[in-house]
């Protein structure tokens, strides 16, 4: 379980693939502070350490991740978001996050506010039932807020800090994110399915 408060951001180093998975080693500050078998959040999708090496991690994806994420796209040098799971005696300063991504979305529109950002997302309509305007949505692992909400679109406000300390700033309109929609919509959501 994450918050979608990113603690850092690291690169991707290598790339290999094997059979259906894809293994990443990712190079970060806290990749030394890491666990063999930890599960870490990266750009939203949660991955287990597996090997630890000289500042860097790797993760693996298998082909179910691979097919609902943008992680089939990662090239040598893509920035990631990362988070570390929630420590339950700790603040909950962003979202329930579970790291588990629903979708991915497509940047249409960068709007620069004078020291603040808007990005403009499309997504597929079949999932516009789980957002609301003002609701949480994970963006690449990020916990932000949706408003100028359509039926397959909304728009989210990035403040300095968060462009700053996450691959936000490096994001270009055609390109795809991560999306993970607010777990407790889901549940009202799967609920109202059954009725």
């Amino acid at each position: 379980m994450f918050t979608g408060i990113i603690e850092n951001t690291g690169v991707v180093t290598d790339i290999i693939s094997s059979g259906n998975n894809i293994s990443f080693w990712i190079e970060s500050t806290i990749s030394d502070e890491l666990t063999i078998d930890q599960s870490v959040s990266h750009n939203g999708v949660c991955l287990t350490v597996e090997e630890i090496h000289h500042g860097q991690h790797k993760v693996t994806a298998i082909q179910e991740t691979l097919q609902k994420t943008n992680l089939n796209h990662w090239k040598k040098n893509l920035v990631v978001n990362l988070e570390r799971c929630l420590q339950m005696n700790g603040r909950l300063d962003g979202h329930l996050v579970q790291g588990h991504v629903d979708t991915i979305a497509s940047c249409i529109e960068i709007v620069e506010k004078g020291g603040s950002w808007e990005y403009l997302f499309q997504f597929d309509a079949k999932f516009a039932s789980l957002v609301i305007e003002k609701g949480s949505i994970t963006i690449n692992g990020i916990s932000l807020t949706i408003f100028d909400l359509t039926k397959n679109s909304f728009r989210v406000a990035i403040i300095p800090y968060t462009f700053e300390h996450t691959n936000m700033q490096y994001l270009s309109i055609g390109d795809e994110v991560n999306i993970e929609f607010d777990m407790i919509g889901k549940y009202i959501n799967r609920l109202m399915e059954l009725k």
